[in-house]
């Protein structure tokens, strides 16, 4: 995504993914924006206390021309937690980094959603 695409990007989907390693948990945050066809990640999180301090830059509208950033934590509020196996989140990253639909997509949260 180039600096002007990424200047038109409102995310309507916060996804929060967490992989459980024999050693260590991952944490990754992925945002999508359906309007505009756009996905951002944030990853390589290996604690989660790192992951909810980090501010992420958001736009609210898309005329307007300030971005704010806000901490992870709160994000984390919204967005949908997933809890995966190293073969899901590899068919995860294979999936959101493809074209997909958002019905095949919301059948694969839907799946491997943790309430």
């Amino acid at each position: 995504m180039n600096r002007r695409q990424r200047r038109k990007f409102i995310p309507s989907t916060w996804i929060m993914a967490t992989k459980q390693t024999e050693a260590r948990a991952y944490h990754a945050l992925y945002a999508i924006d359906w309007k505009r066809g756009g996905r951002l990640s944030w990853e390589g999180w290996n604690q989660l206390e790192d992951l909810l301090q980090f501010h992420i830059p958001i736009k609210r509208k898309a005329v307007g021309r300030k971005f704010s950033s806000q901490p992870a934590a709160k994000i984390a509020k919204r967005a949908k937690k997933i809890h995966l196996n190293e073969a899901q989140f590899e068919q995860l990253e294979q999936f959101f980094y493809r074209p997909f639909s958002k019905k095949r997509w919301r059948m694969f949260i839907q799946t491997n959603r943790n309430l």
